[in-house]
């Protein structure tokens, strides 16, 4: 286990301004809409439900939106969603991965496609640029829940791969069928963590230069802007100063 981060992880993540968050609780609810309906409406039986939910949580998303989204998994009023994977290659060179929920499938294909190509990038096939990925399990916690040590030791009882511990907080990497079990064993230990899901680990990350870090985010945002677009991930790296001047 390392107990320092190797690369940054780019997970471009949307609603970080009030504006956006209506959008962020509608794509929330679209994913606990569709995980009660592959699955049951209870998410002590479904985790994908409960990874939903915990998400949906961490967003501070209102307990009558959440019961909302599951209902209409159970009724007959709600809407049917094809998962779908984009995968492409962004300005640099850089890979990225789209993960979508759509009713449309031809009007997300034909968006994203755009966005990639007015960015100086080009959408591929799928499988095009996953192989640089791992498919992961991620749990979050903030750092005042504990040390780095007791948080490694507290991971590795847990049967977590590796563990991140920042300023920021802990990130506690499981293999992808270990995420369900590890989350409530750290649960009992430290409560509810702000996030736990699965989610695409770059290998290895590329080093953009500022000029072309300003392209990337720019289409990291019009992908996360779009109401069908749930997850983004790339594999590059910015320096701090870019990377505090597009986050502020």
């Amino acid at each position: 286990m390392a107990g320092h981060s190797q690369f940054k992880n780019i997970m471009h993540r949307k609603g970080k301004q009030d504006a956006m968050r209506s959008k962020v609780f509608g794509k929330l609810a679209r994913e606990i809409t569709v995980a009660a309906k592959l699955g049951t409406p209870d998410p002590a039986m479904n985790p994908r439900l409960r990874l939903a939910i915990t998400a949906a949580r961490a967003e501070n998303m209102p307990k009558d939106n959440i019961e909302r989204a599951i209902k209409k998994a159970i009724g007959s009023e709600g809407e049917n969603y094809d998962e779908i994977r984009y995968e492409g290659y962004g300005p640099g060179g850089v890979a990225v991965i789209v993960e979508a929920l759509t009713d449309n499938r031809n009007r997300a294909a034909s968006d994203i496609r755009s966005y990639f190509t007015k960015s100086g990038g080009n959408l591929g096939e799928t499988g095009s640029v996953s192989f640089m990925f791992d498919r992961v399990g991620v749990i979050e916690y903030d750092a005042g829940k504990a040390d780095a040590d007791s948080m490694l030791e507290a991971a590795i009882d847990a049967g977590a791969d590796d563990v991140v511990s920042s300023e920021d907080g802990h990130e506690i990497f499981t293999a992808q069928d270990s995420l369900r079990d590890a989350a409530k064993a750290l649960e009992a230990k430290f409560g509810e963590a702000r996030k736990a899901a699965l989610i695409w680990k770059p290998q290895n990350t590329i080093t953009v230069d500022d000029e072309t870090g300003e392209k990337l985010f720019k289409l990291l945002d019009l992908l996360n802007e779009h109401d069908d677009v749930q997850n983004v991930y790339a594999n590059f790296e910015v320096s701090d100063a870019l990377a505090a001047k597009m986050n502020a």
